[in-house]
Order: C-alpha cells, then structure tokens, then sequence
C-alpha cells in the first residue's frame, strides 16, 4: 500500500476503513496531487457500503465538467458493470445506486436540488459553487451517516469555503486533508518541475504550494518585468492558423476595445495582432462602422470568423450584427463566454510562463495593460482593479477573443 499511495491518501483510506470520516470531508491543495483520483476510490467505495435505496448526488461547476473531471475516470476506476451514466438523463448508476447528477453553476441552480433527500453528495471543485447552493445542499442531507466528499483548489482567503467551514473546522463535523503535488508518486520529477515553470505568483502559491493566499499587486508579473521578450515587431502571416475578435464595450469611465488574436499551427502560441482603443463617447452607428473597418483590416490578412462581445451590452451586438449584414461582412458575432476573471488571468499567465504568448509591438494600449494591471486589494474575491485609470478594457477583449480556445491551447 505504501508503494501505490500518498500519505494523505492512505489517511482517507484508513478513516474510511476505521468509520473516521465525518459529515463533511474536504480533499484540498496542489493540482495534479492526487485529489480527484482517491476521491472517487472513496466515494465508490463508501456509496457501496450504504444503503441501495439511498439518495446519491455528483455535482460539478457544470456537467460537461463533471463529466470530464469525474464521470469518465470514476468509469474506468470501477468499470462498466459497476457504474453506467447518462448526461441527458441526468442520472447514473453506480454499485446498484441510482445517482443524480447536476450542475451548480449559478445561484439558480439551488432550485435543482431543493426538495431532495440524500444519503450522500460528491462534489469536485467546490470553490466555483455558489454559497447558496452549497448551503442547500447540506440541508439535503438529512439521511442518517449523511456524508458529502468534495474537492477542490486553494483560492481567497476571503473565499465563503474558507471563512465559513475550513476556518470553522473544528465546531464542524469535517476532515480536511491536505495534498500536495510533490507527494504524487505517479508523476515523474520532470512533469513537476516543469509544471511548476507554468504557474507564478498568486497561481503558484495556491495550485503548486496549496495555500489560501490573496491575489496583491502585479497581476501579469512576466509580462511586465520582461515586455520585451513578448513583444514582436512582426510575424509572417503565413504562420497564422486562424484568428478571433475579442469586443470590449466602453461606458462612462471605460474605453471601447477590440483585439484581434491569432493561433499558430497546432495551437503552440497566442499571438496579439491587432487592436482597436478608442475611451470616448461616440453613437452606436459610429461604433458599428469602427468594428466592421477593424473586421475588414483583420480578414484582409488572416482567417478571421468570429468575435466574441461582452455579453452585458445584447443591443449593442445586434447592431454590430446588423451593420454585419448589410456590408455583406462575413464575420460569426457571438457572446463572449466571460468564465470567472482568475481562470481567464491564470490561462494567460500560464501562457507566458511557457512563452506561448506574443504580441505586436503595435498593440501598444493591450502592451501597457498587460504591464500595469493589478489585483484590486479592497476587493473580496480575486479582482482587476478597476478604478476608471486603468485600462482594463483590452484586457477583457484580450481574453474574450481566445476564451473559447482554452481547451485547444491547452
């Protein structure tokens, strides 16, 4: 057992064995160390050992992320015989109980499960749930020897999991066990020094060194220390697979943005090409003609299909639709899929920390965005300071353009 497990997977395993575990039983720390993968031998294991006519709960952030981070390798870790799961039905089957299956992805989804009474629930990376949902669904467990497994990566320490459970752990019925990345015994020396290159500052602190740490000052600390190992002065055009639009909407202290980024082949970099920054009040017609001159500029030189708009402003997108339409522009206007900020932020610092980011010298509003961003120190969660000075708006039309291709980057 020594030789197959991590410390505190041996712990998790023996509470389980000697009737240690409590109500609540949180996996936390490092990626890559081991969580998830012991955490479904647990709860398998325990599911099994309760009754069948027991209610059994799976949620994560969404199911499409449950089904990936949990349902396909809980599959391999039991079998088919043992666990089968249908997402449209929104239910599994695993050791002879029936398990539901949902997504927690916003305040409404408390609804969901309201009315519920369970045995047992699992949850995988409980920091991006909502509190309300989360406060559901311990009110769910209502069956006796209830239990609820969860996991998840360190993040503010302001965080409502943090103040109000792990901070409480003592008044609680709850076991926190603590993972690190240097202690999984199936990761070659290697992969682990390399993956610690990818991630810096606050990143490194919680998804490497485990810690409840807040995010304070430089936010993209590379890029400004060193700007001139991103920047370019160009870039053969031929190297460029495709490119996306990213459309940042101005306000009363903020600015209109557009940039434009580019992929190479394979997906190896991200490439800033071109943008658009204009911080000043201007009518929806002159917006509409700004936007399809900047399209027009972008496909002239690469393969241009999409733009990707701040979602908050749907009568400013249809116009820019409309304008579309009528000057036979062939450009697909989405909404900007606009994931939490510090997932958008962690990507491209990963990115640079890879050296997989460049940007053309002539992006110079996206340049000093980059240099200047800060985390906001009076904010409670993780936050860009946004104080109406600095230009946060690039940044958002940065990360809308590439957003939908985070999973191809990798």
């Amino acid at each position: 057992m020594s030789e197959i497990f991590t410390p505190p997977q041996k712990k998790i395993l023996s509470d389980f064995k000697n009737g240690r575990l409590k109500r609540i039983n949180l996996l936390d720390g490092s990626v890559r160390s081991g969580k998830t993968w012991i955490s479904l031998v647990l709860w398998a294991l325990w599911t099994a050992s309760m009754p069948k006519n027991g209610g059994y709960l799976m949620v994560g952030k969404t199911l499409g992320t449950l089904k990936r981070n949990c349902l396909d390798t809980l599959a391999v870790l039991v079998g088919s015989k043992n666990f089968t799961y249908s997402l449209s039905k929104k239910e599994g089957i695993l050791c002879g109980r029936r398990v539901y299956l949902e997504g927690a992805s916003d305040a409404r989804s408390e609804s969901k499960i309201r009315g519920m009474t369970l045995c047992g629930a699992y949850c995988d990376e409980l920091t991006l749930f909502n509190e309300e949902f989360f406060a559901m669904l311990l009110s769910r467990l209502s069956e006796p020897g209830a239990k609820l497994f969860a996991t998840t990566n360190p993040d503010n320490p302001n965080h409502w999991l943090y103040k109000k459970y792990i901070l409480r752990k003592g008044d609680l019925d709850f076991n926190l066990y603590k993972f690190l990345i240097g202690e999984n015994l199936f990761l070659s020396r290697d992969y682990i020094e390399n993956l610690k290159k990818e991630y810096t500052g606050v990143f490194y602190e919680r998804f490497i060194l485990g810690n409840w740490v807040a995010a304070e000052g430089v936010i993209y600390r590379e890029f400004a220390d060193a700007s001139e190992e991103f920047i370019i002065d160009g870039i053969d055009e031929k190297d460029i697979m495709f490119a996306s639009v990213g459309v940042d909407f101005g306000g009363n202290k903020s600015a209109h943005a557009f940039v434009c980024n580019g992929y190479t082949r394979g997906f190896e970099k991200v490439v800033t090409l071109d943008e658009f920054y204009l911080k000043e009040r201007i009518s929806p017609r002159e917006l509409e003609e700004r936007f399809i001159e900047f399209i027009l500029k972008q496909q002239r030189k690469y393969r241009v299909y999409e733009a990707y708009c701040d979602s908050a402003e749907t009568t400013l997108i249809e116009g820019l639709r409309l304008a579309a339409a009528r000057r036979g522009v062939q450009i697909d206007i989405r909404l900007a899929k606009k994931g939490r900020i510090t997932e958008r932020i962690r990507f491209f610092n990963r990115l640079m920390s890879m050296r997989r980011y460049l940007i053309l010298r002539g992006c110079k509003n996206t340049i000093d965005a980059l240099c200047s961003a800060v985390w906001d120190d009076r904010a409670v969660g993780d936050m860009r300071l946004d104080n109406g000075i600095l230009n946060v708006d690039s940044l958002d039309a940065l990360e809308y353009a590439t957003e939908p291709y985070f999973g191809d980057l990798g």
